[in-house]
């Protein structure tokens, strides 16, 4: 029951992901709101990427990223981030598809190296916490990131102001 439901949520939020990915402009790819911030093309990238770790959370008890490497290609390059996006969908998709309610209740740890960042702890609050709300989060970001520019924003729950001004 729980597996099936977050599948349904995933088949629901890439639909949003891709839009607002497909809202990234190459003419401010290279924005960010401060030194320390994440360009938009780096953020884009990194929404893109966590899709990719839907494999190593759904098929390995203990995940190393520094034993994982993913060519992203160049950050400044949008259309490599939603190719990118669109093969790690697929990958994701199938992780979730192969999975188990009985696996999402292991217990799993993510490493780098020597070192543990997450974890150990059941499978599934990790599909939630840091997967599907980490993708949540950084999307929220970028809907900043698309406005401090001067973007339009898509609706990913209905029309936003930019599609409706007199909604405000």
């Amino acid at each position: 029951m729980i597996l099936q439901s977050l599948i349904a949520e995933f088949e629901q939020e890439v639909k949003s992901t891709r839009k607002l990915l497909q809202a990234v402009p190459e003419k401010d790819i290279n924005y960010k709101p401060s030194p320390i911030s994440w360009t938009m093309g780096e953020l884009a990238q990194h929404i893109a990427t966590i899709y990719y770790w839907y494999v190593g959370t759904l098929s390995q008890d203990v995940y190393d990223l520094a034993a994982d490497h993913l060519g992203r290609g160049e950050p400044a390059d949008i259309k490599t981030t939603l190719d990118l996006f669109e093969k790690n969908v697929e990958k994701s998709r199938a992780a979730l598809n192969a999975t188990t309610e009985e696996n999402l209740q292991d217990q799993w740890t993510m490493k780098i190296g020597d070192r543990t960042v997450l974890g150990p702890m059941p499978r599934s609050i990790v599909l939630r916490s840091f997967l599907f709300n980490h993708v949540y989060h950084h999307r929220g970001e970028m809907v900043v990131y698309l406005r401090a520019t001067g973007n339009k924003v898509p609706g990913l729950y209905g029309p936003t102001y930019e599609e409706n001004p007199g909604s405000k």
